[in-house]
């Protein structure tokens, strides 16, 4: 029988009130405190963010302040830059790929609550990765939703709202985000 945090990687409905999802949950909000208080300069910075983010790449980096549901959720490729503020509900997981650049304040959710108002009151929900492809530019303030895959070499401008995959070579505005022009013919 799976546990309710392999549920939520899995994108079943699980129950966000579970004790592991809890500690799980509780851990990171202690190490984005932590992150609250520093700089990317810091001496301890990198300890801090590979203990929220396993295995995050010596080449990326994530500006505080930064919040996260989980941290473990997280899956960075090499050279990755996220300006100050960005939010990450990391339920479901959230890979990024090589070489992409994220504008601050930027917000991405796997979370996806139950549409029945009545199953909406429990503490339950499904967790739907996002996918970022390599080479892609999310410029400040966008919101991805979950299940969305953004393609290679992408540009979101700024403000944006992502309901929707996002093919390769795409530049997308607007809320909801839609496709304004191929970057390569």
């Amino acid at each position: 029988m799976k546990t309710e945090l392999e549920k939520m990687r899995s994108g079943e409905l699980y129950s966000f009130a579970d004790a592991e999802v809890t500690a799980s949950i509780v851990r990171a909000q202690k190490l984005c405190a932590r992150l609250r208080m520093m700089s990317i300069h810091d001496e301890d910075y990198r300890e801090v963010m590979e203990a929220l983010i396993p295995d995050i790449p010596k080449t990326s980096t994530i500006c505080p302040p930064f919040h996260c549901d989980h941290g473990h959720g997280i899956i960075l490729g090499e050279d990755v830059f996220i300006n100050y503020n960005a939010v990450m509900l990391d339920g479901g997981f959230i890979r990024i790929g090589n070489h992409v650049k994220i504008g601050p304040n930027c917000q991405f959710y796997t979370p996806n609550h139950p549409m029945d108002y009545m199953e909406r009151r429990k503490p339950q929900e499904t967790a739907l990765p996002i996918t970022i492809g390599d080479d892609t530019w999310i410029a400040g303030g966008v919101i991805v939703c979950p299940g969305v895959t953004i393609g290679h070499r992408c540009i979101i401008a700024a403000g944006s709202v992502v309901t929707k995959d996002v093919p390769d070579d795409s530049l997308v505005a607007g809320c909801p985000a839609v496709l304004k022009r191929k970057l390569k013919e």
